[in-house]
């Protein structure tokens, strides 16, 4: 036989003793021990958290809003301001003159 291929199979054929394969094996079974307990407490905190959101209603508030004004100036101001105006106010005709 070749001596590289002596060599080569001594390298792939390393024998580990007993006591030491035991030892791997009980660290790895507490390895995946933890890994499932930490699997199952990531699954519980997800379940917590949609039964969480579950628990809040999403709403929405609509006002129709009818303003009559004498001097021109019409503003409403109600919660949050979303929307557009039908109308221009005396401030805004003027300020698009003026451009």
């Amino acid at each position: 036989m070749d001596c590289n291929t002596c060599k080569e199979r001594k390298k792939q054929a390393e024998h580990v003793s007993f006591q030491t394969h035991q030892a791997d094996m009980a660290r790895m079974e507490r390895t995946i021990t933890r890994l499932w307990i930490a699997l199952i407490v990531a699954i519980l905190g997800l379940i917590g958290m949609f039964v969480y959101e579950s628990q809040w209603e999403t709403t929405t508030t609509t006002q129709t809003v009818v303003q009559d004004a004498q001097d021109g100036i019409n503003k409403f101001i109600g919660g949050d301001f979303y929307g557009d105006a039908d109308g221009y106010d005396d401030n805004d005709i003027a300020h698009k003159e003026d451009r």
